[in-house]
């Protein structure tokens, strides 16, 4: 367990992730047209690294952020960690022992760092419905559960859309079943951190 603050990004890999592959890119084209102007090579130079930067930045990061995550749940295990319930939200994941009263965080933009926090470091847990709009317009395209840890929110998103959904929907009633779900099982983590600092 450690008791760092919660960091959600990393700033220097996300530059770098994003930057990177365009300075491959740049100094590829350079060379194209400095040494290679027509050619095979300059074909070579300018069409490889910008397809190679397209896929890096499609699945480079979700690559990374699985093989950490595999790694995160086996060093849990390994320390004993009993993951009651684990949820994988599209940039985290948030894996809970009620009993130890800890909760494990891996975030998508950080993914080398690993947190497991006391659950009394939370000071709120809580489902957001995304509600939004009146009568027919009413409805919803995002649903998540939402907690605070040292006053830094972190969202983990159950349902995401990109169009609207009515809030009796299957899929709204879904994610908030989910939200509801963690949200609970949150609380119960909190209360025997509680008890175990006693």
């Amino acid at each position: 367990m450690n008791d760092k603050k919660i960091k959600k990004i990393n700033f220097l890999y996300l530059i770098g992730y994003i930057v990177f592959p365009i300075l491959i890119c740049t100094l590829c084209y350079l060379l194209s047209a400095v040494y290679f102007p027509k050619g095979t090579m300059a074909v070579i130079l300018i069409m490889v690294p910008t397809l190679l930067s397209i896929l890096w930045w499609i699945l480079g990061g979700s690559i990374i952020y699985k093989i950490n995550k595999k790694k995160f749940e086996r060093e849990l295990e390994e320390s004993g960690f009993e993951r009651n319930h684990t949820f994988y939200g599209k940039g985290s994941t948030v894996t809970i022992d009620v009993k130890r009263g800890e909760i494990g965080l891996l975030f998508f933009w950080n993914p080398f760092e690993k947190f497991v926090i006391h659950a009394s470091r939370i000071s709120k847990a809580w489902v957001n419905d995304g509600k939004s709009g009146h009568g027919f317009m009413e409805g919803s395209m995002r649903v998540s559960f939402l907690f605070i840890v040292d006053d830094i929110k972190v969202r983990v998103d159950t349902f995401t859309s990109n169009q609207r959904f009515r809030m009796d929907s299957d899929y709204i009633l879904t994610g908030i079943s989910k939200a509801d779900m963690m949200v609970e099982i949150i609380n119960q983590a909190r209360v025997s951190a509680h008890k175990n600092e006693k």
